[in-house]
């Protein structure tokens, strides 16, 4: 964890003895829990330090003022928390919710959070077809953020209905992505967004390159959005 706290020191990010404990406790749950649930394939703790801590803590590099703002984040398909869950430990005034479709994976997070002593986080158990059209959830959220995998057009209509006007939703993409972004720019217009920037970064002692798409809300989604339950990946927009 003293190799987490030296690169983490790369992006100007100081972390405490309590936050490494903390990410300590949570790679230790996430290996075995991960022995009789597929949450990762990544366990050995130095990929994990640098292929999901560090990845998920680069979004500060991108939007530098998630350190200071207590945005209202959702992190949409969190899976085993990444990145929702490494920001919340490092940037602790944010206010989180960790959104997945699998239930067992909830019950996992929610009891890691406990573990953490973490506060002002939620962990949901809905798909995002279904929790979007929920007045709870639907454009509430300043930032919304996704490392899932899923086609850009596919991943806006997921993400951006949670998406507050004025708020924005940054997709955690490969290196190569201009041509999926381009592909991507109707369905932006559509569910009222605009394409602001793609940012790439390096992650420290890697060598991968990681392309963040910043999409801003520039206008209220249609309620038509998003469609029913697996619409979206059979005819992406």
């Amino acid at each position: 964890m003293e190799r987490l706290r030296k690169l983490a020191k790369q992006w100007d990010i100081s972390l405490s003895d309590l936050q490494l404990r903390q990410f300590q406790t949570y790679y230790d749950m996430l290996v075995e829990t991960n022995k009789v649930m597929n949450l990762t394939t990544v366990t050995d703790l130095s990929e994990v330090i640098t292929r999901h801590f560090l990845d998920s803590i680069a979004l500060s590099q991108i939007v530098p003022e998630i350190r200071d703002h207590n945005y209202h984040l959702l992190d949409l398909g969190t899976g085993a928390g990444f990145p929702g869950l490494p920001l919340k430990i490092v940037f602790p005034d944010l206010s989180v919710t960790l959104m997945d479709s699998l239930n067992k994976r909830i019950h996992f997070l929610e009891r890691v959070v406990i573990e953490l002593g973490l506060s002002d986080i939620s962990c949901v158990h809905g798909r995002a077809e279904e929790s979007a059209r929920q007045e709870a959830y639907r454009q509430k959220y300043d930032l919304c953020v996704s490392r899932a995998v899923a086609n850009l057009s596919v991943l806006c209509e997921y993400c951006l209905p949670f998406v507050k006007t004025g708020g924005f939703m940054i997709a955690y993409k490969s290196a190569e992505i201009e041509e999926e972004a381009a592909q991507a720019e109707k369905a932006i217009h559509l569910l009222g967004g605009r394409l602001k920037t793609i940012r790439k970064l390096e992650i420290p002692d890697t060598g991968i390159v990681r392309s963040f798409v910043w999409i801003e809300k520039v206008k209220s989604t249609p309620k038509t959005y998003p469609r029913k339950a697996g619409t979206a990946k059979k005819d992406p927009l």
